[in-house]
Order: C-alpha cells, then sequence, then structure tokens
C-alpha cells in the first residue's frame, strides 16, 4: 500500500516551484525592458545573471522544463558574447523563441493524486464589472483570444488577487461594487507603483466630465461605454500593455572600405540594431530584396559608383522610395553635402562621427520610417497588411523558400456568409467581426507568419517553413476556437465562422499561382458546406478539414 505524501512536504514542493517561477518572471521583465532601449554590456550581464540564477534554481528544486529553458537561453547569449556582443537575426529569434516558451509554461506538480497547474508565466487581465455575468463572460472570450484573464466579483478578491499577483492590466467598471467605488479602488492600486498599471475604465451608460477627469486622474488610459467586446477591448490592451516581442532594427551598410563598414557594424551591434554589410555596391539591389532593412548607410566616394548614383538607383524601385538612406563620409564641403542628400539622401553624417550621435540618428530615423511603412502598408481597420503587401510578401517567400530548400504553404480565408451580418446587424457589428478574426489569427499564429487583409471579409496568410499538413492542423484548430467566439448582438448574440483554402509551394509554381490555387481551394471549401480547411494538392487532390473530420483527412 502506498503512503499519501506530506501535506507539508508538498507546500514546500509549491513553494520552490514559485522561487523558480518568480526567477522566470525577473528574465521575461528584463527582456520586455530591452525591447524598448538600447543593448548595453550591463544590460547583457544583468540578463545572463538572471538566467545563471534560474539555472541554479531550477536543479536545485528539481524543475527539469525551467532548467532546460535555462540552459538553452544562456547557450543563445554565449553566442552573442561570442559574436562580440554583435546580435545576429537568427540569434534575436532564437532569444524571442526561449523567451516565449519561458511566458508558456506552466509548472506542472507530479503528484499524482493531485494534478495542479502553476499560473502561466502571462501576466493576467483583472475584470471587475458591476454585471458580474458579463465580467465572467468577457474573460472568457479573452481566454479564447490566448490571454490569461480572470474576473473577481468583490472587493476582498481583488485586493487578495492584486496582493499575489499585479495584472498586466485592468478592466475596471467605474461602479464596481458602489457608485465611483471602481475609481477608487484603481487610484488605490497605482499608490507606490514606480511603473503605472495599464487601466481601462467602463461605463454601461455615458458619463459626465468630472467622472472621466477622476478616470483620468486615477490613470485610466481608456474610458469604454455601452457594450465591451472581446475583440475590442483586446486590441486596446494589446496596444497598451506593448506584448510586441523585440524587433531590432536593421541596417545595410554600403562602404567599399571593410575596416570603415565593420566599425560601423560593431556601434550600431553594440545598441542592438542589426546590420549587414556591403563592400561591392553593384549587389546592393539583391541585398536589399533580401535583407529588407529599415534604413541604409551609404558611402558617398567608391570605386564602382557613387553614393548618390547608387541612391538613384535605389529609388527608381517603388518598394524602397521610403527606405531612409544616410550618407556617411569624410566629405566636409557643405554645398556637396547638400546636393548629394537632393539626391535620394534623408540625411548626411561626417566622419569621424561620435557613436551617440551615429546611433541616435539611426534609431530616430529608422523609427520614423517604420511608422510611415506600416501605414502604406497595412489595412486601415484591422492593422494587418494589405493586399499588394501580402501578395509582394509571397514572392519574397517564395524565392526564399526555393533558394532554402523548404516548404512554404499560403492560405485564403473567407468570413462564412458575411453580407448577412452586415444586413442583419449593420456594417459596425460586420466591422467588428473583421477586426475579431484579425486579432484572432494574429494571437493564434506564429510570428514568422504574414497576414494580410486581402479584400473585404478575405484574409491571406503566408506561412514559411510550414508543410501543406502542418498548415492544415492549424487553421483547423484556429477555425475551431474562432467559431466559439460570440457577439452582443439582438435579439441574439452572434457566432461566425469561416472557410479556407490552402496550397503548398511546389516545384513548377510560382506566387502567382498559389494564390490562384488557395483562392479556388476556398471556392471549394464554400461549395462543401462552409465552416471548413480545404488543401489544394498541385496533383489534382485535395483534403477537407471540417467540423465533423477535423481530425482526419479526406482525400478526393
Amino acid at each position: 500500500m502506498t503512503e499519501p505524501e506530506d501535506p507539508s512536504r508538498e507546500r514546500l514542493k509549491q513553494h520552490f516551484a514559485q522561487r523558480v517561477i518568480h526567477q522566470a518572471r525577473q528574465i521575461l521583465e528584463i527582456w520586455q525592458r530591452l525591447q524598448r532601449s538600447e543593448w548595453s554590456d550591463a544590460d547583457f550581464s544583468e540578463l545572463s545573471e538572471a538566467n545563471l540564477r534560474l539555472l541554479r534554481f531550477a536543479e536545485r528544486f528539481e524543475q527539469p522544463e525551467h532548467g532546460q529553458l535555462a540552459q538553452h537561453i544562456g547557450e543563445s547569449l554565449k553566442a552573442v558574447d561570442a559574436n562580440r556582443g554583435r546580435l545576429s537575426s537568427q540569434l534575436i529569434t532564437e532569444i524571442n523563441r526561449l523567451m516565449q516558451r519561458l511566458s508558456r509554461t506552466g509548472l506542472r506538480q507530479g503528484d499524482q493524486l493531485e494534478q495542479t497547474f502553476l499560473p502561466p508565466m502571462r501576466k493576467p487581465i483583472y475584470v471587475m464589472l458591476a454585471d458580474h455575468d458579463r465580467a465572467e463572460r468577457l474573460a472568457k472570450q479573452l481566454e479564447f483570444f490566448g490571454l490569461s484573464a480572470q474576473s473577481l466579483d468583490d472587493v476582498a478578491a481583488y485586493r487578495v488577487a492584486m496582493a499575489e499577483r499585479l495584472p498586466s492590466a485592468i478592466v475596471m467598471d467605474v461602479d464596481f461594487c458602489g457608485p465611483g467605488l471602481g475609481l477608487q479602488l484603481a487610484a488605490e492600486a497605482q499608490q507606490g507603483l514606480e511603473q503605472k498599471l495599464p487601466l481601462l475604465f467602463f461605463s454601461l451608460h455615458e458619463t459626465d466630465t468630472p467622472t472621466r477627469l477622476a478616470a483620468v486622474r486615477a490613470g485610466g488610459e481608456e474610458f469604454l461605454t455601452g457594450t465591451l467586446e472581446a475583440s475590442s477591448l483586446l486590441e486596446k490592451i494589446e496596444v497598451l500593455t506593448c506584448v510586441a516581442q523585440y524587433d531590432p532594427y536593421k541596417v545595410l551598410i554600403i562602404d567599399d572600405s571593410r575596416a570603415q563598414a565593420l566599425h560601423t557594424e560593431r556601434l550600431l551591434n553594440s545598441a542592438g540594431i542589426i546590420t549587414r554589410t556591403l563592400i561591392e555596391p553593384i549587389q546592393a539591389m539583391a541585398e536589399l530584396a533580401d535583407f529588407q532593412p529599415d534604413l541604409i548607410i551609404l558611402d558617398m566616394y567608391m570605386p564602382a559608383c557613387t553614393g548618390t548614383e547608387l541612391a538613384k538607383v535605389i529609388r527608381h524601385n517603388d518598394r524602397y522610395v521610403s527606405v531612409p538612406i544616410i550618407y556617411l563620409s569624410a566629405e566636409d564641403d557643405l554645398d556637396k553635402q547638400l546636393d548629394a542628400m537632393s539626391e535620394g539622401g534623408d540625411d548626411f553624417l561626417t566622419k569621424p562621427i561620435k557613436p551617440r550621435h551615429l546611433i541616435t540618428t539611426v534609431r530616430n530615423r529608422a523609427a520614423r520610417a517604420r511608422n510611415l511603412k506600416a501605414r502604406m502598408v497595412r489595412d486601415s481597420l484591422t492593422g494587418l497588411y494589405n493586399h499588394t503587401h501580402i501578395l509582394q510578401l509571397l514572392e519574397d517567400c517564395t524565392f526564399r523558400a526555393r533558394r532554402e530548400n523548404k516548404p512554404l504553404s499560403f492560405a485564403m480565408l473567407d468570413i462564412d456568409h458575411f453580407k448577412r451580418v452586415n444586413d442583419s446587424h449593420g456594417h459596425p457589428m460586420g466591422d467588428r467581426v473583421i477586426k475579431s478574426l484579425a486579432l484572432f489569427l494574429k494571437q493564434r499564429l506564429r510570428k514568422t507568419d504574414y497576414i494580410g487583409r486581402y479584400g473585404g471579409e478575405e484574409f491571406a496568410i503566408v506561412m514559411p517553413d510550414t508543410d501543406l499538413e502542418s498548415a492544415c492542423k492549424v487553421l483547423d484548430e484556429i477555425r475551431g476556437r474562432f467559431a466559439e467566439i460570440h457577439y452582443p448582438a439582438q435579439p441574439h448574440d452572434l457566432w461566425c465562422t469561416f472557410s479556407a483554402g490552402l496550397v503548398e509551394l511546389c516545384d513548377d509554381s510560382d506566387s502567382l499561382m498559389m494564390a490562384a490555387q488557395a483562392d479556388e481551394a476556398l471556392y471549394r471549401a464554400k461549395d462543401a458546406g462552409r465552416n471548413r480547411v480545404q488543401a489544394a494538392h498541385t496533383s489534382s487532390q485535395s483534403a477537407i478539414f471540417s467540423p465533423e473530420s477535423s481530425d482526419s483527412v479526406i482525400t478526393l
């Protein structure tokens, strides 16, 4: 007969497990801070030391999952150190992947009598509404989008939750548990915090200016009235909590002097900026297409061509019209500098240049360029890539997949019976459903996938390094979960589904052919009854993933 485990020992195990979780959160907070600043030696040392502590704690307290992650993170940080502190795009991608795994890790307890799961690394969102049932429904809807949300029923539960763990955001009814009490509780929560919590206030009815002023003074960054809907709420939470992963600026350095180029490269790498150096300016266009930089640093005088000539060549291509070009040269004649800037340049820096001047100029120019490009290539309603750009990305990924001999899948999605939504509930509801699916796809797909709004209620997804079968399974899971989301409406809540067509890159296809094949597969999915994923093979076979057969493939 097996003797039951001592409860005090179990409590001790959970206490040790919380120590490991606390250390893991420290690493994630340091990494998030690095996303908003320059990568310095001090930051690198702090992250490395925090990771070593996690490794020691995980080994001491027998937490192998965290130990393995800490070991992999340590190897990546050693690679950065071996690269003399320079961050390559491959290293950034790998560290991002490990940090995402660390943020999602729940510590599984080994006790067979009680299978418990400790909370995930992601901080929860606390939802407190005067209508407790509505709060519970909203929290569940946020869970569908991949967030951790918790509804709290009263002041006591709120205080306990805040004492245990600060949230990533608070959604607070101004009249939670009493008139105006929500405002008081929110103001109280912010006291003594170095970094204020994102607060979103809610009122069922329109409120007066003094109430809104009190919300601002309590730290409220949004004030919502009327009906709370998960997808629009998530959109605001994403902005306030800055959940995007670290995406460093990319700079292409074109200079015939290898020594000067390497010097510039080292300065920028030390600030967390990814660089690629080109000694032969004639190769510039091919390098631009492959690297897709945020900014170009260009030498004025090179044997093969001048910097101004190359700038003109670059500007001839519509794709690079908005990419900033900074001339970096020893030329100190102001008239020549101004002439060069009139030939496609955006700035002129004179050698020798102070490191801080160079880094600040590059970061500011690159930040503005990204903002401008986002407005040019993204859909205004959803924030996804627009029709033209998603097809351009498909073409780029096609070339890359062929060169690297890797799979590539492309999907077309369409919301089922969308016209009925507009006709029955109005265009604002239709826009809400479109935005909801856009957010859902961003939450559920990888950061390396590209999502676009193809037009109207139609979406397109480029999935690099993904074969057809894997893409089908992922999209079918998304299809099933999206169908569970409901939208408050009269006389009954609204549910929506989507159909999808999929194709994989093959030897005799190109980007235009893939788009046509995915579109054809989408229409077949519609004809087969909607709410399903259909994959078209170039061998003229196809497979359907439907609500009734999502665990199996039917070959037609």
